[in-house]
C-alpha cells in the first residue's frame, strides 16, 4: 500500500499508467479501521492494482475533486481516468470490495 506523503508524491502515482485504487480513509472513521486489517489481503488478492490509501483529512482538495462524501471509499483509476468507483458512507466487508475489484481486473 503506498502511502503518499505530499500532493506531489500522489501525483506521481496517479500520472502513472498502472491501474490505481484509491483508498479514501481517515483516522477517526471507526467503519475505515475495520477494513484495515483486511487491506493486505484484498491487496494480495488484487495484486494487478497499485493501492493507494489516501487520508481525507489531508487530502482534503482531492476528497473534494473525487466527490468523496463518505469513507472508505474506494476509486479505479486507469491511465488516468476512472474506471470505478465504490463511494459511500457504508462500512464494507472484504467480500464486497473484492467483488467490486473484480469488475477491473
Amino acid at each position: 500500500m503506498i502511502i503518499p506523503k505530499n500532493y506531489e508524491e500522489l501525483a506521481k502515482v496517479l500520472e502513472s499508467n498502472a491501474k490505481v485504487v484509491l483508498f479514501f480513509t481517515a483516522d477517526w472513521c471507526p467503519d475505515c479501521r475495520f477494513i484495515y486489517p483486511v487491506m493486505p489481503e484484498i491487496e494480495a488478492e488484487n495484486d494487478s492494482m497499485t493501492f493507494v490509501q489516501v487520508n481525507r483529512d489531508d487530502f482534503m482538495a482531492v476528497a473534494q475533486e473525487w466527490n468523496i462524501f463518505g469513507i472508505p471509499s474506494f476509486v479505479v483509476i486507469e491511465n488516468g481516468q476512472e474506471r470505478g468507483r465504490l463511494v459511500n458512507k457504508l462500512r464494507k466487508t472484504k467480500a464486497e470490495i473484492n467483488q467490486f475489484l473484480a469488475n477491473y481486473k
